[in-house]
């Protein structure tokens, strides 16, 4: 592996020797899969039981991996964040709910991020999940063609106003938005609103950005038609590549219904598939521009490695690498330091609405080969070189 991800002093400058020692305890322990699935349990169910546990989980899993609780409670966090050359996303991360008031708060609340961002040089993005403005069974009943109620139709309407509303004003204050992506029966119609947003509002450049998530082994396909219809159409792409975050339970729903699955064969297809489509993407950069959210440092050390042989600037607006807040600082603090434009996702919520989200990258974490072992390796070697 290059040298450049080894610099742990770079990686941890902005940690305080107690933040280092939480940061390896956390690690320990979503690194013992049978103890996250007990710990997910406890926690949902103390959650649910109302019972006082928010002061404990803010001081350990949450304040390691979200920003705040609001907006303004994240800022100190961004401004720490960007003394070291990194930019931040702000991520609502409470999950989907099923009623109007939720989705017109999420809408509020990613409006709102938006002026945040106007305002700071720091958050060149904004960011929302299509659920989060749309009860996820409306997204499946229209990417399926099956015909809405008279309710369900004006429905469909408010998220697409809501869509609608948020593009619009990304464009208007200079800001980048990126949407993410969900489940894969879902996805068609979230894909189809989302395209109609970049042919309205990315005309001169890359506003509106779509997440693709490559364990999907159709989607580098789909970039490729997207692609054809943006160069006749005269219309830029924003993608934010990912590797996805539903592998359990797309296989799950395909092996039950009967379908093919839609997630690659292997992590090997995986990581392939993404490399590949990085590939694509920096060989078509006059029209699309990139979001690489990946923790893999063979994916990252190749995109800089493309660029390089495409003779791109690291600071080129057109290619940002994304990672989580509370991980893989080896790869977000080193490649800021070398001059690529780097942003940390911030997730933020109450804490309760929160721990869904929390819950689901612990469990991601302890399915990931090796992410859990590569940081504790990292925090060790850190550790030694403070002499904690």
């Amino acid at each position: 592996m290059p040298q450049i991800f080894e610099d742990t002093q770079t990686a941890f400058a902005l940690k305080s020797d107690a933040e280092l020692e939480r940061a390896y305890f956390l690690f320990k322990l979503i690194g013992n899969q049978p103890l996250v699935k007990i710990g997910a349990a406890v926690t949902n169910f103390a959650i649910k039981s109302h019972l006082p546990v928010e002061g404990l989980i803010r001081a350990t899993v949450f304040d390691h991996f979200c920003a705040g609780i609001n907006e303004k409670d994240c800022m100190p966090t961004v401004d720490k964040l960007w003394v070291k050359g990194v930019s931040s996303v702000l991520d609502y991360s409470v999950e989907g709910k099923d009623t109007e008031d939720p989705l017109d708060n999420a809408l509020a609340v990613t409006l709102n991020i938006l002026d945040f961002a106007k305002e700071k040089e720091a958050m060149p993005f904004a960011v929302f999940k299509p659920t989060g403005y749309g009860r996820f069974i409306l997204f499946e009943k229209k990417g399926a063609g099956k015909p809405f109620s008279a309710s369900e139709k004006s429905e469909w309407d408010r998220v697409v106003k809501r869509f609608e509303a948020t593009c619009k004003k990304a464009h208007d204050l200079n800001v980048s938005l990126l949407i993410d992506a969900e489940e894969s029966w879902m996805q068609d119609a979230a894909d189809e609103l989302v395209e109609e947003m970049m042919r309205k509002f990315n005309r001169e450049k890359a506003v509106v950005f779509n997440t693709i998530q490559l364990y999907r082994w159709d989607r580098l396909e789909y970039l490729k038609k997207l692609q054809k219809k943006a160069a006749q159409e005269g219309f830029k792409i924003g993608i934010k590549a990912v590797r996805g975050a539903y592998l359990e339970k797309e296989n799950e729903r395909a092996e039950e219904k009967g379908y093919r699955s839609p997630i690659c064969s292997s992590k090997q297809e995986t990581d392939e598939n993404f490399n590949k489509t990085i590939s694509y993407i920096l060989e078509h950069l006059d029209t699309i521009s990139l979001f690489a959210g990946t923790h893999n440092e063979e994916s990252s050390w190749l995109l800089m490695q493309l660029m390089e042989k495409h003779q791109i600037n690291p600071n080129d607006s057109r290619i940002w690498f994304g990672q989580l807040l509370g991980m893989s600082d080896h790869i977000s603090f080193n490649l800021a330091a070398a001059g690529y434009n780097v942003a940390k996702y911030l997730p933020f919520g109450p804490v309760r609405d929160v721990m869904p989200y929390l819950i689901r990258r612990a469990e991601e974490n302890t399915s990931v080969a090796g992410q859990t072992n590569r940081e504790l390796e990292l925090l060790k070697k850190e550790r030694k070189r403070r002499k904690i």
